[in-house]
């Protein structure tokens, strides 16, 4: 058996004898040969790191809406005409009906305050001298009667044929005097609602001519016969 393993054999005992020797010569190392084994000094800092910072991102200009078509023209609608009311309506036409008769009894005033006034003339006797104090008479005549006329109140018992005949008597200024009942037209209220015309005119536009005044305007007949107004 000792010749399978010649060789190893050999050097287990070769080490074995060392190792007792060793232990008998009590071997202790060196220590100038020892290794020593000197750390380095690390010198190290704490270092805090920041966080790194956001990178300013350029912001990209807001995408603009498109401009929106102009929208067509339209034409602006035409305001309705007012619509007018059926009473409205029949106001108008009451009101037009009645600015028509109005005119139409100024017109009819005139010329019956100038026929009255020539049937009373002529009832007198009394002619004026010249073309010029006829139409400046006529002027006074018609605006005196149409003042009484005005001032006149129809009785309900009045009607067309009835006429009075007044006796009127005047100062130079216009202011009336006296109003005597010449002729009665047969009617009491008539009668009276005449005069009684006469005295709330109180005073008439006369002549500033002192010749005409006392020749036609002192006193003068007033033939009144408002037929035209019982209508």
């Amino acid at each position: 058996m000792l010749r399978d393993y010649p060789v190893p054999l050999v050097l287990a005992l070769l080490l074995h004898t060392g190792a007792a020797l060793m232990l008998v010569r009590g071997w202790t190392p060196e220590n100038d040969d020892a290794l020593v084994i000197r750390p380095d000094i690390v010198n190290a800092r704490l270092i805090v790191l920041e966080p790194p910072k956001p990178r300013a991102t350029r912001r990209l200009p807001a995408p603009q809406p498109a401009a929106a078509p102009p929208a067509p023209t339209q034409a602006a609608p035409q305001p309705a005409p007012p619509k007018v009311e059926p009473a409205d309506r029949a106001r108008e036409t009451r009101d037009a009906a009645r600015a028509r008769a109005a005119a139409a009894r100024r017109e009819r005033l005139e010329k019956l305050a100038e026929t009255a006034f020539k049937d009373a003339l002529d009832r007198e006797g009394i002619e004026l001298a010249s073309n010029a104090q006829t139409d400046a008479a006529l002027s006074y005549i018609g605006g005196i009667y149409e003042a009484v006329v005005r001032n006149w109140s129809r009785p309900p018992s009045a009607r067309n044929d009835m006429e009075a005949e007044l006796l009127v008597e005047l100062i130079p200024t216009g202011e009336v005097v006296s109003v005597t009942l010449v002729s009665s037209s047969g009617n009491t209220a008539f009668d009276r609602s005449a005069e009684a015309a006469v005295r709330k005119a109180r005073r008439f536009q006369v002549p500033e001519d002192i010749g005409l005044f006392e020749s036609r305007f002192r006193q003068f007949t007033l033939l009144f016969k408002p037929e035209d107004l019982l209508r």
